[in-house]
């Protein structure tokens, strides 16, 4: 194709290529495809040398399956090509979000097939599809801690695993930062000594350049399991500040003093100092759950995953009464999307709105126990 990888959705190529090959005998497995469209981007001799001749052998097949790009111009094939674009890997309707990525993704594609004059026009501009509302994931409140559940799920790390291993005392800190500063799991992975500013008092800062996601290592050019990304949302190269409050700087000092840094600066590595794995911190938080939290609590959704740490440290804010545009900022959120998807939803917090509503009535709660 000629585009650059990472303008590339794999996603979307793996629900149009289908649409865009002759039938015939040895087709790949979609997971192939999806692996193989990865590889596409790279030149002949790389494709050949750095992957499994399974893989090798997919591509060769979307090489001579493929249809010409002329055909593209017929109305009932750009239809087609839409409806897959609107559907998942199993058929079934996908996300309108979903559907917007893709289309972008393939209608990038068609332009430039248009550039390089194998079109006279983008097909896929003739077609309207009929807009669905986009769906806002909200914020479930019944996720998010308050204040005294996070600091004793921080406590119970230390807790977890055995003491010369302390597999959750290494991590008290990379929680620290999803709550007290609402960083994402990625951004916490990437966080290296030279981003934070750590006074011996009062607030502290971090200064958020780069994210380490969990990809896989058949999905990253390093062979890493975690990719090498810019900030969500941000342009390649933006940072974002983030004002730190004392009990993080605190953490991350002690966090130092006792584990140091990666080889490469980062705060948080494995005993071998590789990027802590989703599975590692899962589990310790998993059991950190089952020892900080009440039995019907550990049973619920409750902080069921680490992210909703984060949940709690931006509804915190908002409840503290911290301007929207400022915490949007700090969070790494659109205002839009941050107003949409967090409630104020602390755990515990209904009875004390339920007072506030009371005392404005001029009313006593005289209801006996």
């Amino acid at each position: 194709m000629g585009l650059a990888e990472d303008a590339l959705d794999f996603d979307a190529l793996a629900t149009v290529v289908p649409l865009l090959v002759k039938p015939g005998r040895g087709r790949p497995t979609s997971e192939l495809l999806r692996r193989a469209l990865r590889l596409y981007v790279l030149p002949v001799n790389r494709r050949e040398r750095e992957r499994p001749e399974e893989i090798v052998a997919a591509v060769r097949w979307i090489d001579k399956a493929s249809l010409p790009v002329g055909e593209l111009q017929e109305i009932a094939r750009v239809h087609g090509l839409i409806d897959g674009l609107g559907r998942r890997l199993d058929g079934k309707p996908a996300a309108t979000q979903t559907y917007r990525r893709r289309r972008a993704v393939v209608f990038n594609a068609l332009e430039y097939a248009v550039e390089l004059e194998c079109l006279t026009s983008n097909p896929m501009s003739r077609v309207r599809r009929k807009r669905g509302k986009r769906a806002v994931q909200e914020v479930d409140r019944r996720v998010v801690v308050n204040r005294r559940q996070a600091r004793e799920l921080l406590t119970a790390l230390t807790y977890v695993g055995g003491y010369d291993r302390a597999s959750g005392r290494r991590l008290r800190a990379f929680f620290g930062c999803l709550y007290y500063a609402a960083m994402r799991p990625g951004e916490a992975l990437g966080l290296r000594r030279s981003d934070c500013t750590l006074p011996a008092s009062g607030w502290g800062r971090i200064e958020l350049a780069g994210t380490r996601p969990t990809a896989g290592k058949a999905w990253t050019d390093s062979g890493e399991a975690h990719d090498r990304r810019g900030l969500k949302q941000r342009a390649h190269g933006e940072v974002r500040i983030v004002p730190i409050p004392p009990p993080l700087v605190r953490l991350l000092r002690e966090h130092l003093k006792e584990f140091g840094t990666a080889a490469d600066g980062r705060l948080f590595s494995s005993e071998r100092g590789n990027v802590i794995a989703a599975s590692s911190y899962s589990r310790a938080w998993k059991r950190a759950r089952e020892l900080a939290l009440v039995p019907h609590q550990v049973s619920s959704v409750l902080a069921f995953r680490p992210y909703d740490l984060r949940h709690a440290g931006v509804s915190q804010w908002l409840n503290s009464g911290v301007p929207a545009p400022e915490v949007a900022a700090r969070a790494g959120h659109s205002v839009d999307v941050l107003l949409k998807i967090y409630a104020k939803c602390i755990d515990g917090q209904e009875q004390e709105m339920n007072e506030r509503i009371l005392k404005g009535l001029g009313e006593e709660d005289d209801t006996e126990d």
